[in-house]
């Protein structure tokens, strides 16, 4: 029968190697000559902690993390879990990227539920120290273990996971947004604002706009009923406690009009878009005497002028693009996703833009290679505005037969969608626009568009397999 190694035999088997007794190796591990012996000959054996296990392994000039596989059992001493061993051992292995012994853990531990509260603990404790990728098994664990659905611990769990997944995949954001909308409505207050935040940007990325229409109805209500607390507490002196959120109270009250409007105006509903404009555009008076609040109420204030102007000029008319160019000369950030809407316009209703491409050349190059920083928003919003902005480039050069500059725009956009994984809506506008007008594509432009659309395919085998 083949004998199993334990960690204390392989320790004894290296010592009498290498010749070390107790006295020489406790002097050369800086570990006492009698604890080290308790450790190995007591009956029961006295456990030893990972800090222990790391002298040792320094001492006999192994890397770190040599016979960790083996102190899991050191973890569970006689069949029950020690969770003074266990966590101090558990946060060594996150140090070491060692998550074979994680999961290891993580699969002993729930043997017994009860420890679910404990490893949720330890994975918000990772994610308040910045350890976000480090923290996703200890979320992973909870979601898999918790016995109760409507859990708080379960929800932030949930909400923690569509956090970290969310990225510049579009695919992978809807798919993660679905798992975990269900369990919304069981966080605290706090995440649940920031929660809905993040789904009805999500959806607006995605062109659902009635979903997005839905989230920020919720957030809405929650921002105003939380706000009239706040504004309650404050006119009669109580205590209040910290939110602790994001991003500043105001800014969910302001943000659930606007990507209302944003919904809205995108489903080509322009009036109704333009009434939700008044609710953000001056929030000032509901934040007096408070800095921050006011510095973002006047951010939406500046977004309240802009989108007005915006929708304006998508419903064709063209005075107001004068005061609009100004007004996004003036807020680089705002470039981008002006020039959008003012080609659209454009193309909507038959007009000339030439002088506008022209008084933006600069900032389009840079658009086109990318260089530089092409707005404050976030990448994935970046991109989508990116790809729409050249489509729409590329729409205007067609219809005055610039047939170059339209197939150079159409491929820049048809990257960016690439790169999202937005094959659902802006992939199939550009290919249908490419096969359109092939005749007038070069071969090297071809080249690129078959290379392009080869990259796409691969990449919805890979989401499918």
């Amino acid at each position: 029968m083949k004998h199993t190694p334990t960690i204390r035999s392989k320790i004894e088997t290296e010592l009498k190697q290498r010749g070390y007794s107790f006295s020489s190796f406790s002097k050369i591990s800086g570990i006492n000559r009698g604890t080290f012996s308790t450790m190995l000959n007591s009956n029961p054996p006295k456990p030893i902690s990972v800090r222990q296990m790391d002298l040792i392994t320094k001492a006999l000039g192994y890397p770190e993390g040599w016979l960790y596989e083996l102190y899991i059992d050191e973890c569970f001493y006689e069949g029950k879990g020690h969770w003074k061993r266990i966590k101090p051992f558990l946060l060594r292995c996150v140090e070491l990227g060692r998550k074979d012994c994680i999961q290891k853990v993580l699969s002993r531990l729930t043997e017994d539920l009860s420890y679910v509260s404990t490893i949720f603990e330890l994975a918000e404790e990772l994610h308040k120290g910045g350890k976000v990728e480090e923290a996703i098994p200890f979320y992973e664990c909870v979601v898999e273990n918790e016995r109760y659905y409507h859990a708080e611990r379960l929800a932030i769990s949930q909400y923690r996971l569509f956090c970290y997944s969310l990225g510049d995949d579009l695919e992978k954001n809807r798919e993660s947004a679905t798992v975990f909308a269900q369990f919304r409505k069981n966080l605290p207050e706090n995440h649940q604002l920031d929660a809905l935040l993040k789904l009805a940007n999500t959806y607006l990325k995605l062109q659902k706009f009635e979903t997005v229409i839905f989230y920020t109805e919720e957030l809405k209500i929650l921002a105003t009923n939380i706000y009239k607390q706040y504004t309650c507490k404050k006119v009669n002196n109580y205590k209040i406690k910290d939110l602790d959120t994001e991003r500043h109270l105001i800014v969910y009250l302001g943000q659930a009009y606007l990507l209302q409007g944003s919904a809205l105006e995108r489903q080509g509903l322009y009036e109704q878009a333009l009434e939700t404009i008044p609710y953000y555009s001056n929030l000032t008076g509901l934040v007096a005497f408070d800095k921050l609040g006011t510095m973002e109420a006047l951010k939406f204030q500046l977004w309240a002028k802009a989108n007005l102007l915006h929708i304006q000029i998508l419903m064709g008319d063209q005075v107001s693009i004068p005061s609009y160019v100004e007004l996004i000369r003036n807020n680089p950030p705002e470039i981008l996703h002006g020039l959008l809407t003012i080609v659209k316009s454009a193309n909507a209703y038959n007009y000339s833009i030439d002088d506008i491409l022209i008084l933006f050349s600069e900032q389009i190059d840079e658009f086109r290679e990318l260089s530089g920083n092409i707005s404050y928003y976030p990448l994935d919003f970046n991109m989508l505005n990116y790809s729409r902005f050249f489509l729409e480039l590329s729409r205007y050069y067609f219809n005055k037969r610039s047939y170059t500059e339209a197939i150079d725009s159409m491929l820049i956009s048809l990257k960016a969608s690439s790169q999202l994984n937005d094959k659902t809506y802006y992939i199939k506008s550009i290919t249908l626009l490419f096969e359109k007008y092939k005749d007038h594509s070069t071969e090297e432009q071809r080249t690129e568009y078959e290379k392009v659309i080869k990259a796409v395919e691969n990449n919805i085998k890979q989401m499918t397999s």
